[in-house]
């Protein structure tokens, strides 16, 4: 069986090989995996029109994510273990069918730089089960294939097919405004 992060890994590669030919306008091409029968796991791949270094500098201040993705209202880093590992807790707010659900998660960050995130649950607190999520970088030399799984389980009880289908709706509108913040700079 493979741990959780090689299995977010791997997906993410399988994804990668379909983006790679995919226009610079932001397509964003998305895949779900089985995860668990209460969670869902989703790729979401997508080329942005900088260098791989540009947007590397742009996804590590953590703190900024609040404007990459919308739903997030707040994220800081919380500890330094080493200047490629760090601790952050984030707190975002989502709305499902008339109902609004604030979560609060705390992640251990794992960075290979200039090529991948690897996020780990420390604590999901009432929120999350599990929680894990890969977001790597290819160099396209003018370009960068930016490629993010997610792979979550709430603790809420909700079918895994309802999460799946709003982390594939929510996904791709996520990258596609991170794209754009990211061209903003």
């Amino acid at each position: 069986m493979m741990t959780t992060h090689a299995a977010v890994a791997q997906q993410a590669r399988k994804t990668s090989s379909q983006v790679t030919s995919a226009p610079l306008n932001g397509t964003v091409i998305t895949q779900i995996q089985p995860h668990t029968t209460a969670g869902a796991a989703v790729t979401a791949t997508m080329n942005v029109p900088l260098t791989r270094e540009q947007v590397w500098q742009q996804l590590t201040n953590y703190s900024r994510w609040t404007a990459f993705f919308p739903d997030i209202t707040r994220s800081e880093v919380t500890a330094e273990l080493s200047p490629q590992s760090k601790r952050i807790t984030q707190a975002a707010c989502k709305t499902f069918l008339m109902l609004s659900i604030a979560v609060e998660i705390q992640l251990q960050i794992d960075e290979i730089p200039q090529e991948s995130i690897r996020f780990s649950m420390v604590d999901g607190g009432v929120s999350f089960r599990d929680f894990a999520a890969v977001l790597e970088l290819k160099d396209l030399g003018s370009s960068t294939e930016l490629s993010y799984t997610v792979q979550a389980t709430p603790s809420i009880p909700v079918p895994g097919l309802f999460i799946e289908q709003a982390m594939k709706f929510d996904l791709p509108n996520n990258m596609r405004h991170l794209r754009k913040v990211l061209l903003q700079g």
